[in-house]
């Protein structure tokens, strides 16, 4: 596996930072070593990144047929080489990390641009992106991850990483498990295996020996403002923080209609942080998963190749066998919007293309026509963009969350 170099960044991209509300410390970051006042130390200041006023969103992207990794910026339409990961076939990511699995293990990149969320106001980040390394992971790669620690699931199990080390360019694993499945959330592990489910602290140790639920052939992670959930065969396991300062998360059960007659979520695909999640239910439809609600809800789409969220009171986008991208209302079922995207994805193809949605625009990946559309899903699916790379994008996530 080949690794990019780092670059030099301008001085005046390591001072620039945005003075805004006092009292607030940068989570998950440490204070640069000679910072000893709030004016040595703007507010949000993080060593080596630039502040910004917005997100910083950006296309993490590979060409499978020689495992080069590419990064898009929308806003600048600038395409970059960023390193190689041989053997690559899938990716995942943490909104700033994404990790690129393939035959030699997994690598991990850091695509330079995040967000960190402070509850009442957040902060913008971009900075250099780089290769930081390697670690061994199996195929079915799936990532989630906190402040403290990010997780990567497997058929080969799971590895916990320290997310502060990784910011700084290291690769320490704080546990390594034999489970399949890890979900970080809270300061907790949800870990599933043969034997149920259970809860561990963030070195893999048992917090709760037995978690009541199970969640039989869990499939499809994702972690939400509101919680977070694992996909089982009967539903999804909704996981939010207790209550009191020595609380554990809970764990709930939010079981697929009694009178459901669709398969499986199959995966479970959101705008970064809304509550609003939804996944291919195998050829009846999506399924559609309100966490405030509890409830799940099927759209009868017919055969679908990918489908994301965009949120709560928003729409849900499809993209149909037939190269069609359709929204539809997720509380009603009915199609609101149709364009036609793209020529049919081949059945047999090695990768499909896939939805992502950020707060403005959504992207959907065309690797036959080595493509990238822009979607604006606020004005009926109106194509805004279709950027043509110059490799084929087989892979693709999206970073800045």
């Amino acid at each position: 596996m080949m690794f990019g170099n780092r670059s030099a960044i301008p001085p005046s991209t390591l001072v620039a930072a945005l003075l805004l509300t006092a009292g607030c410390a940068s989570a998950g970051q440490e204070a640069p070593p000679e910072a000893a006042s709030p004016e040595a130390t703007p507010h949000g200041y993080v060593e080596g990144a630039q502040e910004m006023a917005e997100p910083q969103w950006r296309l993490v992207m590979a060409d499978t047929a020689d495992g080069a990794l590419y990064t898009l910026d929308p806003a600048t339409e600038e395409v970059a080489e960023v390193g190689r990961a041989e053997g690559v076939r899938e990716v995942a990511t943490d909104g700033r990390f994404a990790y690129f699995g393939g035959a030699a293990g997994t690598a991990i990149l850091d695509s330079g641009t995040w967000t960190v969320d402070h509850g009442d106001h957040s902060h913008y980040y971009v900075a250099e992106t780089w290769l930081v390394g390697e670690v061994e992971a199996g195929a079915g790669l799936e990532v989630t991850g906190d402040l403290a620690v990010s997780t990567l699931s497997s058929d080969g199990g799971a590895t916990v990483l320290d997310r502060p080390a990784l910011e700084d360019g290291e690769i320490t694993e704080t546990a390594a498990l034999d489970e399949e499945v890890a979900l970080a959330y809270g300061g907790h592990l949800l870990v599933v295996d043969s034997d149920g489910v259970r809860l561990l602290d963030q070195a893999g140790e048992p917090v709760r020996a037995t978690v009541e639920e199970d969640c039989p052939s869990p499939q499809g992670q994702a972690v939400t403002r509101r919680g977070a959930v694992l996909g089982c065969s009967d539903g999804a396991l909704l996981v939010t923080e207790g209550e009191g300062e020595d609380a554990v998360p809970v764990v709930e059960k939010i079981p697929y209609p009694e009178d459901a007659d669709a398969g499986p979520v199959e995966s479970l695909e959101h705008r970064p942080g809304t509550p609003v999640l939804a996944g291919r239910a195998g050829d009846e439809g999506v399924w559609v998963l309100d966490i405030a609600a509890r409830e799940w809800t099927l759209l009868d789409t017919g055969p679908t190749v990918a489908v994301s969220a965009a949120g709560e009171d928003m729409p849900v986008l499809v993209l149909g066998a037939d190269g069609t991208l359709r929204s539809y209302d997720p509380a009603t079922g009915e199609e609101t919007a149709a364009t036609e995207l793209m020529e049919p994805p081949a059945e047999d193809a090695a990768t499909a293309p896939v939805i992502r949605i950020d707060t403005a625009r959504a992207y959907v990946n065309d690797p036959a026509a080595g493509a990238v559309h822009e979607i604006d899903y606020n004005d009926d699916l109106r194509l805004a963009r279709t950027f043509e790379p110059g490799f084929t994008p087989d892979l693709m996530v999206e970073t800045g969350w």
